[in-house]
């Protein structure tokens, strides 16, 4: 039976995670913070609530829990999502009070949004979800296109947070939406891939997102 270790260090919505990954058809979902799980696990989710550098440090006091996710994800290749701060955490380093330093596994900064006129902080409801196609620049603006990544569809989820990941890489941005500026709703590349959005929170998008993510192959 495939298990997904859906990682538990303090930081994220696990009950509603675990309950939508369910939904969603996962048959084992294994809430972890144990290497050894980790390290053998078939897919793995990364959720995140909360200040960068908190849940940076929270998953880092978990001893080989970051040496089992890189040896899992990036040199074997388990299929991997991060949600929201589990999103972010992927980047170089985050400026939410200070700047503090990342996973690394997309390049990039976790910045501030910049407050407005007509606009809330944070980013907090729903919002458009549009595929984006890094290499060409262009916006995936139809149901379903030949570029939109396999996970991603168009559509409207569920946000909150107040701050956004620029990535180095205009490639490995995957999807956009508006808020103040254009900024990424997904990154990724490979078997990576992070989600801005909650798909727990984001009703039928939300558990189609997890569907694909169940059954992706990358």
């Amino acid at each position: 039976m495939s298990v997904v270790a859906l990682i538990d260090y303090g930081a994220g919505n696990l009950r509603s995670v675990h309950n939508a990954l369910v939904a969603a058809g996962a048959e084992n979902v294994a809430v972890t913070a144990d290497p050894d799980v980790v390290a053998k696990a078939d897919r793995i989710v990364l959720p995140g609530v909360g200040a960068f550098a908190a849940c940076m440090n929270g998953l880092s006091a978990i001893d080989g829990l970051v040496s089992a996710m890189e040896q899992r994800v990036r040199r074997e290749g388990a299929p991997f999502l991060g949600i929201c701060v589990g999103m972010q955490l992927l980047a170089d380093t985050g400026e939410e009070h200070g700047t503090h330093k990342g996973l690394g596994w997309i390049g990039g900064t976790v910045r501030r949004f910049e407050e407005g006129f007509g606009y809330r902080f944070p980013h907090m409801g729903w919002n458009d979800v549009v595929p984006f196609d890094g290499k060409s620049g262009k916006l995936a603006v139809e149901e379903q296109t030949s570029e939109c990544h396999p996970i991603l569809a168009l559509g409207e989820a569920y946000f909150l947070h107040g701050y956004y990941f620029e990535a180095a890489q205009r490639s490995e941005i995957l999807a956009m939406s508006d808020h103040s500026v254009m900024f990424a709703a997904a990154v990724g590349r490979d078997n990576i891939l992070g989600v801005q959005f909650h798909p727990e929170k984001s009703q039928a998008y939300g558990l189609a997102t997890l569907e694909r993510f169940l059954a992706w192959q990358p």
